[in-house]
C-alpha cells in the first residue's frame, strides 16, 4: 500500500483543532459574561493560543461571536432535523419535536444566555446569511409534513402554516430559558429550577398542542 502524503493534511488538521478549540472556550466565555464582558485575550489564553491569532482568524469579537453563534445554531438545527418523526403519528411527533427542543436548552447550560445575547446582536448588526438561516426551510419542510399528516387524519387542524408554527414552537418552549427573568418574575417560579423546568416544559407543550388540535 503506497504511504499517505500528509504534508499538508497535518497543517490543516491542526488549524481546525485550533477553531474547534477556540469556539469552543469563546461559547462559555460569551455565554457568561456577554459580548461585551467577554475578553479575546481571556478567551485566547484558556484557548492556549495568542491573541493576535484570534483576530487572524476572525477579525474582531463581534466576528467571533456571530461564529459561535452560527455553530450553536448548527448543532441544534442538524439535532432538529436529525430527529426521526416520520413514523410516528403526528401527535407523537410534534410532542417529540418539542421536547428536543427543550431538553436541548435544558442540558445545554450555554445555549440560552447565548440566544439572549444572539438577539440583541442581531437586532443591532448586520450580519450575512448564516447555517440557521439556509436550514430552516428544510425544518419547516419537515413539519409541514407531519401538521398535513395530522391534518388529514383529524388530529390537527387543516391549514396549519408550518413557518409560523416554528417560530412560535421554538419561543414558547424554549421562553423560559432565553428570557427566564421576565417569565420567571410573571409565573413566580423560577423557569430554569428543576421544579420550574418541569412546569414550564408541561405548560409549553400542552398550550402548543391544544393551539393545533383539531376542534
Amino acid at each position: 500500500m503506497p504511504a499517505v502524503d500528509v504534508t499538508h493534511s497535518r497543517p490543516e488538521h491542526g488549524k481546525r483543532e485550533t477553531l474547534k478549540r477556540l469556539l469552543a472556550v469563546s461559547r462559555r466565555e460569551f455565554a457568561a459574561k456577554g459580548l461585551a464582558g467577554a475578553r479575546v485575550d481571556v478567551i485566547a489564553q484558556q484557548a492556549g493560543v495568542t491573541k493576535q491569532l484570534v483576530y487572524h482568524y476572525f477579525g474582531s469579537k463581534e466576528a467571533l461571536f456571530a461564529n459561535v453563534l452560527d455553530e450553536s445554531s448548527f448543532d441544534v438545527m442538524s439535532e432538529l432535523l436529525a430527529l426521526d418523526i416520520d413514523d410516528l403519528q403526528p401527535p407523537d411527533a410534534i410532542l417529540f419535536f418539542l421536547d428536543a427542543i427543550f431538553t436541548r436548552y435544558k442540558t445545554d447550560k450555554c445555549l440560552g444566555s447565548l440566544a439572549q445575547e444572539g438577539i440583541r446582536y442581531h437586532e443591532n448588526h448586520s450580519t450575512p446569511a448564516n447555517k440557521f438561516i439556509g436550514m430552516a426551510p428544510a425544518l419547516v419542510a419537515k413539519l409541514d409534513l407531519v401538521l398535513k399528516r395530522g391534518a388529514r387524519r383529524g388530529d390537527f387542524q387543516p391549514g396549519i402554516d408550518a413557518r409560523l408554527f416554528l417560530a412560535t414552537a421554538a419561543l414558547i418552549t424554549s421562553g423560559g430559558f432565553t428570557n427566564r427573568y421576565s417569565v420567571s418574575s410573571i409565573v413566580g417560579f423560577c423557569t430554569t429550577s428543576e421544579e420550574g423546568m418541569a412546569a414550564w416544559h408541561r405548560h409549553a407543550a400542552d398550550f402548543i398542542m391544544a393551539a393545533i388540535r383539531a376542534r
